[in-house]
Order: C-alpha cells, then sequence, then structure tokens
C-alpha cells in the first residue's frame, strides 16, 4: 500500500486507513524490502541511520525479512529477546494480559506488579526493606538510579564518580553518566558532578571515592565498550570502597541481568545499594526495574519524587514473569553456560580472532584486521557485520575490530556453530569490500 496520502489545508481530506486496515497491510502487503527501506527514510526520524533489513516474522532464533529471507539472530534486539522470537508462553500471556487488564496507571496496582516485584527481590537475595521501581527501559531505570544518588548526597554529595567506556543510556541524567564524549558533547550541558575513573582500576577509585561522593556507578560488564568484564575482585572492593566513603554502589545489569551472563545477575558477590534492569527482563516487551536494597537506600526517594505513566503495567509485568518461569522452568541458565563456553572454546580456535571475551550469552570477541580503521579510513568489523548480514547471521559490532554476540539464551549448541563455522568466509568476503 502507498503511504497516506497528507493533504494540505486547501484540499479535502484523503482517506485515512484504520488501525486494522494499517496492521493488516503492514504484516501482509509483498512490497520489497528496499521499498519499505525508501518509506522509513521518508518517515521516521534518522537518529538510527537507514535500518540494515525490514524484518518481518521471527521463530525462536530466526527471522525473516520482507523479502523472504532468513536470518540466525545472534543478537535477539541487543540481548532482549531472552527467549527468542515468539515465544509461545510471551504471546500467549500478553495476550491474555492484554484482553483482561493493560494499562491502569500508578495510582492503582495490579497482581502481576506485585508479584513480579516479589520475584526480583527474591531472585536478588534482597534484604528486609528492599523495594523494587519498575520503567520501562534501561535508560529510564538509570535516571531513577541518577535521582537516588542525588536524594543520597544532597548538597553535602554533590559528586557521582563512573567508568571510563561505560554505557547507561542517552536520555540526559544516563547520558551524563556515559563515558564516551561523542555521545554526550552534542547535548552538553549536562547534569554535573559526574566524574569518570578508569575501568577495572581500584587504586583509581579509591583515590576518587571521599566523603563528597555521592554513588558510584558501574557496569558488571561494559557490552558497549566490546564485552569487557571487571578484574576479579573488583565489584567487592568497589563494594568496600562505598561503604568507607559513605556513597552508594549502583550496579547497571541492564544487559547483564536475568540470566544474560548464566547466573540471575552478575554482581551477586558483591551485593550492590541499587541495581538496574530492562532488556530480557521482559522476553521482548519493554519493561525496566531498578532494586534498592535495604530499608534506608529505599526510603530515599518518597511519594511523588519520582514516577512514570506506563512503567509497571500489568502487561509488561506479566511479560516478564513468564519470562522468567520460562528460564526457571526449563533450565536455561545452564544451556547460557554451557553454549557460552562452547562457543567461545570454538570461537578462540580461530586464526581470525584475536581475544574472546565471553560472559555467558554476552559475547564479545576481536578479529584480525590489521590497522584497518585506527586512522579513520573503513574499519573491519561493521564491514564483516554487513557481510554476515548476507550471509544470513545477525551480529553487531561495538567498535573498528570489535564483534559482540547476544543470541536468545535458549539458542543451541548447533546453531551457534553454524556462525563460528561460517566465520572465516565472512572475514574474507569483508576484507574484499574494503
Amino acid at each position: 500500500m502507498t503511504a497516506p496520502h497528507q493533504p494540505s489545508s486547501h484540499q479535502p481530506s484523503a482517506h485515512r486507513p484504520t488501525t486494522e486496515e494499517l496492521t493488516t497491510s503492514a504484516l501482509a502487503e509483498a512490497q520489497p524490502d528496499q521499498a519499505l527501506l525508501e518509506r522509513y527514510r521518508e518517515s521516521l526520524l534518522g537518529v538510527f541511520g537507514t535500518p540494515q533489513r525490514v524484518l518481518v516474522r521471527g521463530s525462536g532464533a530466526t527471522v525473516w525479512d520482507a523479502d523472504g529471507r532468513e536470518y540466525l539472530d545472534l543478537l535477539a534486539g541487543i540481548a532482549v529477546n531472552a527467549l527468542g522470537h515468539a515465544h509461545p508462553l510471551i504471546t500467549s500471556v500478553v495476550a491474555s494480559q492484554s484482553a483482561t487488564l493493560g494499562h491502569i496507571s500508578n495510582f492503582f496496582t495490579s497482581p502481576t506488579q506485585v508479584a513480579l516485584a516479589e520475584k526480583l527481590l527474591q531472585l536478588s537475595a534482597a534484604p528486609e526493606g528492599s523495594k523494587v521501581f519498575f520503567t520501562n527501559s534501561g535508560t529510564e531505570s538509570n535516571e531513577a538510579a541518577f535521582k537516588l544518588a542525588r536524594r543520597h548526597g544532597g548538597a553535602d554529595r554533590p559528586r557521582i564518580i563512573a567508568l571510563e567506556d561505560g554505557f547507561h543510556g542517552r536520555s540526559m541524567g544516563a547520558l551524563a553518566l556515559t563515558w564516551k564524549p561523542a555521545h554526550r558533547e552534542p547535548f552538553e550541558p549536562l547534569p554535573g558532578g559526574v566524574e569518570w575513573v578508569p575501568a577495572g582500576d581500584v587504586e583509581a577509585l579509591r583515590q576518587a571515592v571521599d566523603p563528597t561522593v555521592a554513588a558510584v556507578v558501574v557496569e558488571a560488564v561494559q557490552g558497549e565498550a566490546g564485552v569487557r568484564g571487571m578484574p576479579e575482585g573488583y565489584l567487592q572492593a568497589v563494594r568496600e570502597i562505598t561503604r568507607e566513603a559513605g556513597a552508594l554502589m549502583i550496579v547497571d545489569e541492564v544487559q547483564t541481568g536475568v540470566g544474560r551472563t548464566g547466573e540471575w545477575f552478575a554482581s551477586t558477590d558483591a551485593r550492590p545499594d541499587a541495581m538496574t534492569l530492562a532488556k530480557g527482563l521482559g522476553g521482548g516487551f519493554p519493561i525496566g526495574a531498578m532494586i534498592t536494597f535495604g530499608e534506608q537506600v529505599s526510603g530515599l526517594l518518597s511519594a511523588g519524587q519520582h514516577g512514570t505513566t506506563f512503567g509497571g503495567n500489568p502487561v509488561a509485568t506479566a511479560a516478564a514473569l513468564a519470562t522468567i518461569h520460562a528460564l526457571e522452568s526449563g533450565d536455561v541458565l545452564q544451556n547460557v553456560r554451557r553454549v557460552g563456553a562452547a562457543t567461545a572454546a570454538a570461537l578462540e580456535q580461530l586464526e581470525l580472532v584475536t581475544e574472546v571475551r565471553a560472559h555467558g550469552l554476552l559475547i564479545g570477541f576481536d578479529v584480525d584486521g590489521g590497522d584497518r580503521g585506527d586512522d579513520g579510513g573503513p574499519a573491519l568489523a561493521p564491514a564483516m557485520v554487513s557481510a554476515a548480514l548476507e550471509a544470513g547471521f545477525i551480529i553487531n559490532a561495538p567498535g573498528p575490530h570489535t564483534l559482540r554476540l547476544a543470541p536468545p539464551l535458549t539458542i543451541t549448541e548447533t546453531q551457534m556453530m553454524r556462525f563460528v563455522d561460517a566465520l572465516p568466509g565472512i572475514h574474507r568476503a569483508a576484507k574484499e569490500t574494503l
């Protein structure tokens, strides 16, 4: 179908398709991929650039585009689709809850909201007095954590310490915590008081943290930096340093939480004061959360000091409960550990791979590309993303020499080995384009 005609003030109104017509047409029309991409360019704000494909259907770890081509999805919506696409339990629960009660605002609560909060407190082994605040995304969870830090600090503790190479979101508060200048500088001035120290450097952190610091914000694994975990004992050191200075320890587990690393949470060994979640929590349905540990921290934000319109709505919380149930009942975390380890071992055997960093099914690896991309010229990893797509695989390049895999947690070893076996050919094809 053609795009709806937009009449001028001098023309009679043309027929505007109904919601049913638009939905049916978008799903069923036989328009090719390139035609839909052209419509995208004319109608959507270009903050994401041009999409690589128009995807129309998914099942498990497989998706199909508008031209009928099939792809193995090894990115899962950037670690979002924890159970893959169109998981029968998720689709059933979302449909059932939508038909029962969809949105109610936070003037009210629902059984699914209460049950999900209780489940997250149980999974995180939260002490008495701990609480949950529901959001719609990772950046919104980190916004809540930023305000929590400000409430803890006040005028006496104006400083917040974050880590170099960290990424916490693109809204203004979360962006202020994010390291990469290219993300921040176009939008300055941002909320102030944020300072950065080298990731994993205990002594640098110790020197930076004093009684003027409200909070230290860390990721257990820095996904956007190329899947780089913290050194052994680092999170415990953060916990010790913040406790001594009276500062909060806030862990961003937006990408690593809810089973991605093979454990429910990657920061289990050093309980923080607050933890932020999103991505895989809803199995593809938008939902995030901030967990505050203990009565004192949970009391920092009182009625009217923060809020969200859609956060914790019945459909989102039902989807999250279904996701957690499927992860528990299907021994999925064991699958994450087993398949993640097998994939890392297979990648390490490839001559083209120079380093592998695996945390369950969050895997980053560097590829041999000489100096490509270091001088501002074409980089190999992004070229490999394009070559992989042509070969039927969806992957991501967070750096000029780095590729990232974050597939559904239910993916099989056989599926992962298909990609590993295809990687040398993808590498060759990419190099030929540069």
